[in-house]
């Protein structure tokens, strides 16, 4: 069947919108119509070329929500007409990891895999994440779909996939934030509003948001955050203010906007003995360089971990946050700022790259 789909040929140049071509699913796969996709950071570095990637042409798009319209041979979990949601993280159900309560990092996300449903202008199309949500219709992986509730509302949680499960999974999964505990959050942006959120939930008593954007500090009240601080306020005090505040450094701190100097403030203003660090943003650049960190400051007892897609597996144990929503305990309403078609896909690209924007969705 032809689609439409949104489709980056070159790292920097604007993505284009074009009718591909996609295969019915196969053994093991089934076929979503797609009703909402979030625009996530994670895509607008390869878009826009400070994340190194050579799999060009590619169409981008990891977060997505729509609606089960054919099964293939094989699959028995899902059935057409189910609503659902894409994940970037697979849950294979058989592996040491999906078999361990300590990681969703499943081995088959690291596999290659070969099979490429979309092409355009007659040749094979990378999806990212073997997903490509900023399409029509996707073909995907039984092992790659979350089946959700059927009263949840596509177009609010079609972000869940991502900064939901991302933000909220590293609050309850990875740092496992305790009640009455301090909370400082770098950017927030989409993830970072979602890492407020799950403190929120968690019990956190003093949740400290940090954006030079202004506009950020009404929306991540409205998710919890208790003060707001603008580093541009305060310079290279930054970190004093936050002990201050804490009573000599905060329980947990997460780093969310993959800002490289922000990886030491981080740790800083944590408190010492126990404090716990999470590494959620993307770094641009290669992937191989070394980021630059204090030795001594990780050794006065602090922990510093990364958090990938939450530590939440994504079958299993994400469908919950999704129920957490429709029974009114998150505010992922409140989360998406701007609505866009497809075709306005590089405007709203423009939207994120100027800070304007906490969560950018595409309604198809």
């Amino acid at each position: 069947m032809d689609v439409k789909a949104a489709i980056s040929v070159q790292g920097g140049k604007p993505l284009i919108v074009d009718t591909v071509r996609l295969d019915g699913p196969r053994a093991g796969e089934v076929l979503i119509e797609l009703v909402a996709a979030g625009l996530c950071h994670s895509d607008q570095t390869i878009a826009d070329g400070s994340r190194s990637w050579d799999s060009f042409p590619i169409v981008l798009g990891h977060e997505a929500a729509g609606i089960v319209r054919e099964v293939g041979p094989g699959v028995t979990r899902l059935r057409v007409g189910d609503k659902v949601i894409p994940c970037a993280m697979p849950e294979c159900g058989q592996c040491p990891p999906c078999r361990s309560k300590k990681t969703n990092l499943c081995d088959e996300f690291f596999r290659p895999y070969a099979r490429k449903p979309m092409s355009w202008r007659g040749s094979e199309i990378t999806s990212f994440t073997n997903l490509g949500t900023f399409a029509q219709c996707i073909t995907v992986r039984e092992i790659q779909v979350a089946k959700i509730r059927d009263d949840a509302p596509l177009d609010l949680v079609c972000c869940m996939g991502c900064a939901g499960i991302t933000g909220i999974g590293a609050v309850l999964k990875t740092a496992r934030v305790e009640p009455g505990s301090s909370v400082v959050v770098f950017g927030l942006g989409g993830i970072g509003l979602n890492v407020v959120d799950g403190a929120r939930i968690a019990g956190a008593k003093t949740i400290i948001g940090i954006d030079v954007n202004p506009a950020k500090e009404a929306p991540s009240r409205l998710a919890g955050m208790t003060h707001f601080l603008n580093p541009l306020e305060h310079g290279a005090n930054i970190v004093g203010v936050i002990k201050e505040m804490t009573g000599g450094g905060a329980d947990y701190v997460f780093e969310c906007a993959g800002h490289e100097p922000l990886l030491q403030q981080a740790i800083d203003c944590s408190r010492t003995g126990w404090g716990v660090i999470v590494l959620i943003g993307n770094y641009s650049g290669p992937s191989t360089r070394a980021l630059p960190v204090q030795p001594k400051s990780i050794q006065h007892s602090r922990i510093v971990t990364g958090s990938h897609l939450g530590n939440m597996k994504s079958l299993s144990e994400f469908p919950e946050l999704v129920d957490m929503f429709v029974d009114g305990r998150l505010k992922q309403q409140n989360l998406i700022s701007h609505r866009i078609k497809l075709d306005q896909i590089n405007e709203g690209f423009e939207l994120m790259a100027k800070s304007q924007a906490q969560r950018v969705v595409i309604d198809f």
